[in-house]
């Protein structure tokens, strides 16, 4: 029977002198569509999917042909939000940047960004251009704190960012003469699929046409305003592509009218089977301490870190889940090692969302008896941009023609 993960095996687990690796979790997905169903990979720049190979077993005698369907940077945004949707639950500290003071932006931008929606966390320009009571967040003495903040030093970040702590930040927005601190994820996670029945040399590419009830002829030519497509005429006499009165003159289709081809875009994939691998490194995590010599404590702090990631892997990847348009997926089936010396590895388990939500209470509880700063745990402040980022939002977003409405 399985091993049940409890905060006395992290503390143990996570300590100076363990010799415990960390923690290993496989899972097998399926589509909604059932085994062998289309997945669409995540699309990068040029219209490609992460292709890769990768050792099924090692005793195989040729790598498998993979897509990476969710990589490691994406899996960690996911596990974020997911703490960010249960942020009063869990008490995860947050800074919300307010938006709301900035007249006219479009509706699907947001209106309060979360520290857990910062595509740098800690390190994020966004935190870096903010302000707090009328203050630049920077010279406050919590700005100071966390931006001068190392995973040796991390009491800051536990406080404020412990995602930083377990998915990693680098400090490279401040200016070459500041600080550069560093720390690596400690948490890494990737889904793949296995066997794609597409071809990387010739993949399957998905085409379309868009339709069009009355059939508008995309031979007509009109100027428009390219910030504001509701702002057009037709051209006269105009042949082509071009400028004229400061719009751009091109079909008719260029702003939703006619029927027109969309370009193709590679399609999704069916695979022999997909999988997710989410690792947790405790000798990565052993870099973290609070810099008080204070082993009880640094491993109350690695222990809250690893329970903080099993529960935002178990509110992200726990049930059905969607990364995208074309990739819902399910779980079917999950397999929890615990890393120890050479080849003594344990089965474990770490239960569902209730029991890891419990783990992290009580993993806190001993932080704080042992005094670890948790100040920022279960608050939410609110900062507002500083002049010179709110300009350039505005700029980006000008108010084009306010009678037209939105």
């Amino acid at each position: 029977m399985p091993l049940k993960i409890d905060p006395d095996m992290l503390l143990e687990g996570c300590g100076d002198e363990s010799l415990d690796s960390g923690m290993r979790i496989d899972t097998v997905l399926d589509p909604l569509s059932g085994p062998g169903g289309p997945v669409k990979p995540a699309i990068y720049s040029g219209g490609v999917y992460q292709w890769d190979s990768r050792w099924q077993q090692v005793e195989d005698e040729q790598p498998t042909p993979v897509i990476v369907i969710d990589n490691v940077p994406s899996q960690a945004n996911h596990l974020e939000e997911a703490l960010h949707q249960q942020r009063a639950a869990t008490g995860v500290p947050e800074f919300v940047l307010d938006l709301s003071r900035i007249d006219h932006l479009p509706s699907h931008l947001p209106r309060r960004i979360s520290s857990l929606q910062f595509p740098h966390r800690n390190a994020d320009a966004y935190l870096r251009d903010a302000r707090l009571d009328g203050a630049d967040f920077l010279k406050t003495d919590r700005g100071k704190a966390i931006f001068n903040a190392t995973a040796q030093t991390c009491g800051p970040l536990m406080a404020w960012f412990p995602q930083a702590l377990l998915y990693g930040f680098w400090q490279s927005h401040l200016g070459s003469k500041k600080t550069q601190a560093k720390h690596a994820r400690a948490w890494v996670s990737e889904i793949i699929g296995w066997a794609p029945a597409t071809k990387k040399e010739n993949p399957t590419r998905l085409h379309g046409l868009k339709g069009d009830p009355l059939n508008l002829s995309i031979d007509s030519k009109v100027d428009f305003n390219e910030k504001d497509q509701a702002d057009w005429n037709l051209s006269e006499g105009v042949k082509g592509g071009g400028r004229t009165s400061g719009k751009k003159t091109n079909a008719l289709s260029n702003i939703g009218h006619g029927q027109a081809l969309t370009d193709s875009t590679p399609a999704a994939v069916s695979f022999g089977r997909i999988t997710q691998r989410a690792t947790v490194s405790f000798a990565q995590l052993r870099r973290v301490r609070l810099g008080n010599d204070d082993p009880g404590a640094d491993a109350a702090v690695r222990a809250v870190l690893v329970a903080l990631g099993l529960h935002a892997h178990n509110l992200a990847f726990g049930r059905g889940f969607a990364l995208r348009s074309g990739a819902e997926l399910e779980p079917r089936g999950r397999t929890v090692h615990w890393l120890g010396t050479g080849q003594d590895d344990q089965a474990c388990d770490f239960g569902d969302h209730r029991d890891t939500a419990d783990l992290l209470k009580q993993t806190l509880a001993v932080a704080r008896d042992r005094n670890v700063p948790l100040d920022g745990w279960g608050q939410s402040v609110t900062l507002v941009p500083k002049p010179n980022l709110a300009q350039a939002i505005r700029e980006t977003w000008p108010t084009l023609n306010p009678d037209a409405g939105p």
